[in-house]
C-alpha cells in the first residue's frame, strides 16, 4: 500500500498547493516555537502522564514539526505520504490538547473551557487538511 503512494505522486490542484504552503508555513513556525519562544506554553500542553521529561517532548515534537513542515513545502515525490505522516502526528499529540482541557490549563489564549473544547474539534480539520492537501485521499483511493 504505502509503495503504490510513493511511486506516482496524486496530482494536486493549484488550491491544495496553496493549502499544502499554508499548512506546511504554519506547521515550520509552530516547530520553531517549540524551540524558542513558545516552549514554556507547549510544556504546559504535554500530559503528566507522560513518561518523559516535558521539555524534552516539547523539542522533539518541535523538531519533527520543522521536518513535516519543510517536508509540506519542499517535497513532491512523496507529498502524499508526508500527509499521512501529518495526520498521524496531529492525531499522536491530540491527548496534549485533551490534558489542556481537563487540566483547565490557559496557554495560547485558550482560557476558557469552551475555547478548549473547540479546539478539541480543530483536530480532526487539521488531519483533514494534511490529508487533502497534499493528495492522500485521492492517493489512498487508488490502493
Amino acid at each position: 500500500m504505502l509503495r503504490d503512494i510513493t511511486n506516482t505522486p496524486p496530482t494536486t490542484t493549484p488550491l491544495q498547493n496553496a493549502g499544502r504552503w499554508l499548512l506546511g508555513t504554519f506547521m515550520t513556525g509552530a516547530g520553531t516555537g517549540h524551540l524558542s519562544f513558545a516552549r514554556e506554553s507547549f510544556q504546559a500542553q504535554v500530559p503528566d502522564w507522560l513518561p518523559m521529561d516535558k521539555d524534552t517532548v516539547v523539542l522533539l515534537s518541535g523538531v519533527v514539526e520543522i521536518g513535516l513542515g519543510l517536508a509540506l513545502l519542499l517535497g513532491k515525490r512523496h507529498r502524499a505520504l508526508m500527509g499521512l505522516g501529518l495526520a498521524a502526528f496531529f492525531a499522536a499529540v491530540f491527548p496534549g490538547n485533551l490534558h489542556q482541557y481537563d487540566q483547565r490549563i490557559s496557554a495560547f489564549g485558550l482560557n476558557t473551557d469552551t475555547r478548549r473544547l473547540v479546539r478539541l474539534f480543530f483536530q480532526p480539520v487539521l488531519m483533514g487538511w494534511a490529508m487533502w492537501s497534499t493528495g492522500a485521499f485521492k492517493a489512498l483511493r487508488r490502493t
